[in-house]
């Protein structure tokens, strides 16, 4: 385990720092791609900060419906491996038409729904004030 500041608390700082320092100091497409790291490194950032209870989330409903009783590992890595077989394990049924009518299928949307809300809280860029 590592000492703070943690890698979410020095993405935050180089954040603040492109938006404050660097992007005001800047004209045409230096200031453009400045806003662009910025925004890069806020993904990141929230990426990070999200991580766990987005994939905690996403197993959840990969558990509703594939009826699945493991836990989700707590290992980066191991997490991923367990996300992406569910995952291919869910493709299979849509792949095999149970998705196609029925229960399963609302289920399923309202899954899908969920998992593309919490990608976009990740990739969408705070709405400025002002």
């Amino acid at each position: 385990m590592n000492d703070e500041p943690h890698a979410e608390d020095l993405l935050r700082a180089v954040e603040r720092f492109l938006e404050q320092d660097v992007v005001p100091a800047l004209d045409g497409v230096a200031k453009f791609h400045a806003r662009v790291a910025a925004n890069v490194v806020a993904i990141v950032a929230r990426e990070i900060e999200t991580e766990a209870a987005h994939a905690g989330a996403e197993w959840e409903g990969l558990s509703r419906l594939l009826a699945l009783d493991e836990r989700l590992p707590e290992e980066r890595e191991a997490r991923r491996v367990a996300l992406r077989g569910a995952n291919e394990a869910l493709v299979e049924r849509i792949r095999r038409g149970d998705a196609d009518r029925g229960p399963f299928r609302g289920d399923l949307l309202g899954h899908l729904r969920r998992m593309t809300t919490a990608r976009l809280d990740v990739a969408q860029p705070p709405r400025q004030k002002g």
